[in-house]
């Protein structure tokens, strides 16, 4: 006892005020969190889940139809300009902040505690977004079970669940080859299927009258969520490991869906109309702006998961060059499942001997419906069928462990000292909450309320995220300092062009795309089934609820804080007193832990936080840094 008070009696006094976590004792508080917090086990760990997390469900049914309905291969123009305006800037931003910070979401707003609403706003939409994302993998499980069978349950009518308007393709060319007079009214067998078997969407008169929940659905959902959980149970170094199957294995039977659809008759067809480039459709905005959406979603720029994943890397990791892999790797990803896709769709268009346009569908249709029912027409159906929802889970598994990753990682760092040394009874607890609140989308209707939160979750609100995000960086904390952190990780600043992009490209693409959508605005709709107006005023306050985060997250900083308005509004923009790397050994610059020639052990930035000035003590800064180079290149 009488050492502990000599020694506290030999330690420098410090003021509260300036006072830093690191500094409140050494008992508990010395533990290096950083290690605590887990890191990536592996090299490739962070590169695969990356992948894993942009290559999903969008890249199979989503790219190729706006593709081929947006100028074909000279759609592709649009697209990889918008790739190098908004993508990879926005992208590469998400990682630094990640990688510098080794901090989620929400505590990496220590950068501008003022801020710290975008933060939460992140949260909702990846909450919300994770909640629908398993249902889709629930209904892919579904298929897949359901291929396990000699023959595929949508391949004939005069099931229990067909109507007399089920009519087999088989039976769509009479036998002259011309089409009968009322083919328009019919309907696959794949198609009634999907929506009276396994939605069962005849038992609900619309999203106010759910009906009754579907057991066999209940059962895949909490299958999809058992998995997630599983996989996420010791954060990244459980996640780390399975994405080298998840990320990888798509692509293995992407390219055997590939060689197996070129070689059908008719592929060719498909692939034409697929790429067939239509240079006049580059004069309509609407093609620009589905480009920037495709990249803005696709990559997933704004949910949180790529700054949660960035967190637990080494503070020296290459992201720049990850960057570059994993953005580019996406285009490319997108490309091939439009040719593996597209050239099935062409060989079915020649069976059924209708154009390739009548075939084509975006989204879940594409995936349940159109997909499906090809399969039944090529030999070894269920085993062509079982590889293709197989890919799906795989593409939606590693992308739905980030959503997860991403609340968990949040929270945790948050409340660390109680939180993380509880980390998998707490992701247990959020997966156990998400799939009750998913229960709804497994009744009759769930579809409906699918539809709406994915119309609804993550559409502008994200964008204003985004926004916020790119201008809290460049102009509040400033785009200077940013770059100057960068070269403290990297060893090089980045050049002119994300500079440009960070101060100017990317915040006004991403205000054209925010004003276009709300221009644009369209009702909600499902098939012929249109949402009544309170469905609809429920999913633009889902929108409104993310966005109001910000303000209020403003609000409470500046309450926090005292004095003025204006000196309150001052000291929440500033960077907290801990903000900058979390190991000691990697702050240099203005995150030295001491000064030269000073008697305060404080780092750099509790002086700025406190004294608002920056020059003196950044000069001071500089020079020991240039020292220290000196040095180190004296000794070499």
């Amino acid at each position: 006892m009488k050492k502990l008070q000599g020694a506290h009696l030999r330690k420098p006094i410090t003021p509260d005020l300036l006072m830093t976590p690191s500094d409140q004792g050494d008992v508990d508080l010395d533990v290096d969190f950083a290690a605590d917090r887990g890191n990536w086990t592996g090299k490739l760990d962070f590169l695969l889940s990356c992948i894993g997390y942009c290559v999903g469900l969008g890249n199979v049914w989503r790219f190729p139809y706006r593709a081929y309905t947006n100028g074909g291969g000279a759609f592709l123009v649009p697209y990889f300009l918008m790739l190098a305006i908004c993508g990879i800037p926005l992208f590469f931003l998400e990682l630094s902040l990640g990688q510098f910070s080794s901090l989620g979401p929400l505590a990496v707003w220590k950068i501008s505690p003022l801020f710290k609403g975008a933060g939460a706003a992140m949260l909702l939409i990846v909450g919300l977004v994770a909640i629908y994302y398993n249902m889709i993998i629930a209904y892919v499980l579904f298929y897949l079970f359901a291929s396990l069978t000699s023959t595929l349950p949508w391949e004939h009518c005069g099931n229990w669940w067909n109507t007399g308007r089920c009519l087999e393709h088989r039976g769509a060319k009479e036998g002259n080859g011309a089409l009968p007079l009322n083919l328009t009214s019919t309907v696959s067998p794949s198609e009634e299927y999907w929506s009276r078997y396994v939605l069962h969407i005849q038992g609900s008169q619309g999203i106010g009258s759910p009906g009754e929940i579907r057991w066999n659905l209940c059962l895949c959902l909490l299958l999809a969520w058992v998995i997630v959980f599983l996989c996420i149970l010791k954060g990244v170094k459980s996640s780390g490991k399975v994405v080298y199957f998840t990320a990888t294995f798509p692509y293995l039977i992407l390219l055997m869906l590939l060689v197996r659809g070129v070689t059908l008759p008719g592929a060719w067809k498909g692939i034409q109309f697929y790429l067939t480039p239509q240079f006049h459709h580059l004069l309509s905005s609407k093609v620009w702006i589905e480009a920037a959406l495709q990249i803005f979603y696709s990559l997933g720029v704004g949910f949180g998961g790529l700054l949660t994943f960035a967190s637990y890397n080494t503070f020296h990791q290459n992201i720049y060059r990850d960057t570059f892999i994993v953005t580019l790797g996406n285009a490319i990803t997108s490309i091939l499942a439009g040719f593996a896709i597209f050239s099935v769709l062409g060989y079915m268009s020649q069976e059924l001997g209708v154009p390739v346009d009548q075939v084509a569908k975006a989204g879940p249709g594409l995936a349940f419906v159109v997909y499906p029912q090809a399969m039944t027409m090529l030999p070894l159906s269920p085993f062509w069928s079982f590889l293709f929802f197989f890919m799906l889970l795989t593409l939606g598994l590693d992308s739905q462990f980030a959503f997860l990753e991403t609340i968990v990682t949040a929270v945790t760092d948050e409340f660390p000292y109680y939180l993380r040394p509880k980390k998998a009874v707490f992701s247990g607890l959020i997966c156990v909450a998400m799939y009750l609140m998913g229960l709804i989308l497994t009744t009759d209707g769930g579809m409906y309320w699918l539809v709406l939160l994915d119309d609804y979750s993550a559409s502008f609100g994200l964008m204003v995220v985004v926004i916020t995000t790119c201008l809290a960086v460049t102009r509040v904390y400033g785009i200077q300092r940013f770059c100057r952190d960068i070269h403290m990780m990297l060893g090089f600043k980045p050049g002119l062009y994300f500079r440009a992009c960070w101060l100017f490209l990317s915040p006004a693409t991403l205000l054209a795309l925010l004003v276009y959508s709300i221009v644009k605005y369209q009702p909600s709709e499902y098939g012929s089934y249109r949402f009544p107006a309170w469905a609809e005023l429920l999913g633009i306050l889902m929108g409104l609820l993310s966005c109001l985060m910000i303000p209020a997250g403003m609000l409470v900083a500046v309450l926090r804080e005292e004095g003025s308005f204006w000196e309150r509004l001052q000291q929440a923009s500033r960077p907290a007193m801990d903000w900058g790397p979390s190991l000691e050994e990697n702050r240099t610059g203005m995150y030295v832990a001491t000064l030269a020639g000073s008697q305060s052990p404080k780092p750099l930035m509790v002086h700025m936080r406190k004294y608002g000035g920056i020059t003196s003590f950044e000069n001071t800064a500089i020079e020991v840094d240039r020292e220290i180079a000196e040095e180190e290149e004296s000794m070499m």
